[in-house]
């Protein structure tokens, strides 16, 4: 350990010393340009374009132009001012990476600014070309030899979202698979992502731990990154599929929100604010808040959630040098359990589809007198200081906390051959602390005339899992089919059946020293190569009480990726190995030895073809993918009680994404994907030859549309539709169950939105059909009917 921590401390001092003489990468930022001219349309010289507050601005030239660069993403107020002029404003806002063309107008001095025309690089508003968070670094995507796909917040917005499940419909090649259920350790959602399980588990870039669901009103954007992500990312919080990030809202430098109140079926009431206001003269301290108030019940005979969600996030400048920013989320939420039939894992079913189930959707078996109650702390902050001229240190540190309280239960198909489901009942009380610091280091330099992007970094990362929660006791029986299965379900009921259930108290402990460091190539503006390297050391303390479950393992990942642009920023060839792994404890064997393992190794190979066409109108990501899991830990086929490392695994597939802006107003997002995926070797013969249940469905589509009229009376009337297609889903898939599988469904959406400066109103239907479909993982989950919501924005 001492090792390890020395090794590391040296690391840094290298890079800090490195550093200092290095050139550096400069900060993603967005651009403002135009023309001053008068009211004959001749050009203005001398006309003084700023942006209040700030020390951004700059004079219009003899040919009336001008450029303000390097703007921060934010709202500002943008000032035109001149000798013998009136001087006037008007609110803009930009965002990472955007060129605003603000073109004026002026008259002279005593009378009315007659114009001030703003115009956006960023048509296409569902389509995010840059992040500094997927590659760690900021690059365009079309450069990135990695997939990945954003979810907007303009689309979240259009579409009404009110649930994290929802937003992510947006991704191609995501499904989700089992409910929150709030219970501790893994209460979050489950999604299939490429042929793997993955939970909701970074934001910011940053672990970030919850037990429960996600609230939208604080996302910026979603990035959905493809393939194993193991050499950026470690491995203690993602899947071989990837990873789920969330960007949060930052402050910008100028006054400004939103109040939103949205209702809808099943008494849905939702309010939520999102303000931001500069808490200083110079504004360079400004702070912004988001928060909610959300409430529902279930489309069923019982259930319900109820939750209130606050984000206070704080940035200031100190200097043109360095920055900090205070990201906090909070959220307490209490819900029932959802309705989930567990089938039974061993013997044969009972039914192998819905038809032969005969499961009514309604019921829920449950009582709303058993809630589950999942307070969530999600505090990061981070310092920028900017070395020199091209390079930059980022000082992160993120602190998690995510604690289950309350009562969860699950039905457990018995085996009987008469649909009997049995109950069981536990009292959670458990809690995950994570803490997670890291060093990164980016920048840009030469080699021989060779330009190279290049961020290396140290990652420290810790998780606490304390639990007290009791052991599963039984708690009546249901019959598919039954009505008032929840009758006699009541607190008082549970807490009698919990009287004589015994404690468990636990308390594990896990640590993680990593070292990284990626390196862009450019060799020429049309190719590229990008080449990764992460060391990982991990350090299984668990459980404290004892040290019988200690070990340590050690893991490279590397990560290389290739970039050809045939048309250099619109259309790009690219290919990638990607590296993921999993620590794998030791095992013992027949004769009482303890046998230890290598990391258990996912590695993907994937080629495809980026587009930006149309100054940004369409983009499109193609691509095909085969990933081989492979050092999978099973018992030996010759000894047995013995084990070796030698079970594989694939995965294999196809995926599409389209963001377009054809025409002004109109905006469009779809995606397809197919996954092949199949258990190649392995001991258990349930799962021999099969594809895993946590795959998911094979083919998933998802497509949405809308269009907003921006000129003439019917200014800011929009309508919106799209579609989600789900293939079949074999959530049950064992040699000694059988199959069950959950048929394919489309579910069909809408939506009628007025939106202006000064408000939005928006009447949205989700599953227009009234579609009765189911998810699960092992599992039968009914998911909401026809949902009507109408919403009204204030904006301010």
């Amino acid at each position: 350990m001492q090792s390890v921590q020395k090794t590391l401390l040296t690391l840094l001092t290298l890079m800090l010393s490195l550093s200092a003489s290095l050139q550096a990468n400069p900060a993603i930022s967005g651009k403002i340009t135009g023309k001053v001219v008068d009211e004959n349309n001749e050009p203005l010289t001398g006309i003084n374009l700023r942006l209040e507050g700030t020390t951004f601005g700059a004079a219009s030239g003899i040919d009336g132009n001008y450029e303000i660069n390097n703007v921060p993403a934010g709202r500002y107020t943008f000032v035109a001012s001149g000798v013998g002029f009136e001087t006037e404003e008007k609110s803009i806002s930009i965002t990472d990476g955007e060129t605003l063309t603000i073109d004026v107008i002026l008259s002279v001095a005593n009378e009315e600014l007659q114009d001030i025309i703003v115009r956006s690089s960023k048509v296409n508003k569902f389509s995010r070309e840059r992040t500094e968070y997927v590659a760690k670094m900021p690059i365009e995507n079309i450069e990135n030899p990695q997939v990945y796909n954003t979810i907007s917040s303009e689309l979240l917005a259009e579409q009404v979202v009110t649930s994290f499940d929802d937003a992510l419909t947006n991704a191609p090649g995501v499904f989700k698979l089992w409910e929150s259920t709030g219970r501790g350790g893994d209460g979050a959602g489950y999604y299939s992502l490429r042929g793997f399980s993955a939970q909701p588990t970074m934001i910011n870039g940053l672990p970030a731990l919850t037990n429960g669901s996600l609230d939208p009103s604080n996302i910026e954007r979603i990035e959905v990154i493809k393939g194993p992500s193991g050499t950026l990312y470690g491995s203690s919080l993602i899947s071989y599929g990837g990873l789920i990030n969330v960007v949060t809202k930052k402050p910008y430098n100028y006054f400004g929100g939103e109040i939103d109140y949205t209702t809808g079926s099943f008494g849905l009431n939702r309010v939520t604010a999102d303000v931001n206001t500069p808490i200083s003269s110079e504004h360079e301290i400004a702070l912004r808040v988001n928060t909610a108030y959300h409430i529902q019940n279930s489309f069923q005979d019982a259930g319900e959630n109820e939750s209130f969600f606050i984000a206070p996030s704080l940035s200031y400048t100190v200097n043109d040098r360095i920055s900090f920013l205070i990201n906090t989320e909070f959220q307490h939420a209490e819900q029932t359990n959802p309705t989930m039939l567990f089938l039974n894992r061993s013997n044969p079913l009972f039914a192998t589809n819905l038809d032969e189930l005969s499961y009514n959707y309604e019921n829920s078996y449950t009582s709303n007198d058993l809630t589950i109650k999942n307070p969530t702390l999600s505090f990061q902050g981070q310092m920028e200081y900017k070395l020199s001229e091209n390079w930059t240190s980022q000082t992160s540190i993120s602190r998690s906390s995510a604690e289950s309280d309350g009562y969860y239960t699950y039905l457990w198909d018995i085996a009987d051959g008469n649909g009997t489901f049995a109950r069981y009942l536990s009292k959670q009380q458990a809690t995950r602390l994570g803490t997670d610091i890291q060093q990164n280091f980016t920048g840009t330099f030469e080699i021989s005339g060779i330009e190279n992007t290049l961020v290396a970094g140290l990652d420290y990362f810790e998780e606490e899992t304390i639990g007290n929660s009791t052991g599963y006791v039984g708690f009546g029986t249901i019959t598919v089919g039954e009505e008032n299965s929840g009758a006699g379900i009541s607190k008082p009921a549970a807490d009698q059946a919990l009287a004589s259930a015994s404690v468990t108290n636990s308390r594990t402990e896990q640590r993680v020293y990593s070292a990284y460091v990626s390196d862009v190539i450019n060799f020429t503006p049309a190719l590229s190569v990008m080449a990764s390297l992460r060391l990982d050391r991990f350090d299984n303390i668990g459980d404290t009480s004892t040290d019988d479950d200690n070990y340590d393992q050690t893991a490279l990942s590397p990560k290389f990726g290739i970039v050809f642009q045939p048309i250099v920023d619109k259309v790009s060839l690219f290919a990638n190995y990607m590296n993921g792994f999993s620590n794998v404890a030791p095992r013992v064997q027949d004769d009482g030895s303890t046998k230890t393992f290598a990391p258990e190794q996912a590695n993907q190979w994937e080629a495809g073809v980026k587009t930006n066409l149309l100054n940004g109108r369409i983009s499109t990501t193609l691509s095909y993918y085969d990933i081989t899991v492979s050092d999978v830990v099973r018992q030996d086929p010759n000894r047995a009680n013995y084990y070796v490392q030698d079970g594989e695994n694939y995965s294999r597939g196809f995926e599409a994404s389209v963001t377009a802006a054809p025409v002004d107003g109109l905006n469009l997002v779809a995606g397809y994907s197919y996954n092949d995926s199949e258990v190649t070797k392995t001991d258990n013969a349930n799962y021999l030859g099969r594809r895993p249940e946590s795959a998911g469905p094979k083919n998933l589509f998802n497509f949405w549309a809308s269009y907003r009229v921006s000129t003439g009376a019917l200014n800011g009337l929009g309508v919106g539709a799209g579609a989600n297609y789900i293939g079949e889903n074999k959530i049950m898939n064992r040699a000694s169950t059988g199959v069950f599988a959950l048929p394919s469904y489309t579910i069909v959406n809408a939506s009628v939105f007025y939106d202006t400066d000064a408000y939005r109103i928006d009447f949205k239907v989700d599953n227009l059909t009234d579609q009765e479909y189911y998810k699960g993982w092992s599992t039968i989950n009914p998911q909401m009917p026809r949902v009507i919501k109408a919403g009204f924005t204030y904006k301010f």
